[in-house]
């Protein structure tokens, strides 16, 4: 299993925006991070598992989407999550 509910909860703590946060763009770009994360390290011992090189392409993409929306609606927002995810952009 890719995320632990312990590890899930911490990001959502992290990430959140009010107490009762739990699906606001910020979270979800934190969640889906550390999924793509988890992802990248899976393909380094299993190199030809493509279908779930399919599903991590789509996970990118469904981040990057987040991203743009993220950066239209608040541009200081989405300087602080490139800074604190370590993402390049």
């Amino acid at each position: 299993m890719a995320q632990s509910a312990v590890k899930k909860n911490e990001i959502i703590e992290k990430f959140k925006t009010h107490p009762t946060d739990t699906g606001s763009s910020e979270v979800q770009i934190a969640l889906l991070t550390d999924r793509i994360e988890y992802l990248t390290e899976h393909f380094k011992v299993h190199a030809k598992d493509h279908h779930s090189r399919q599903g991590l392409l789509k996970l990118v993409g469904q981040r990057r989407s987040l991203l743009d929306y993220l950066k239209k609606k608040n541009i200081e927002k989405y300087r602080v999550m490139l800074k604190e995810l370590n993402l390049r952009k």
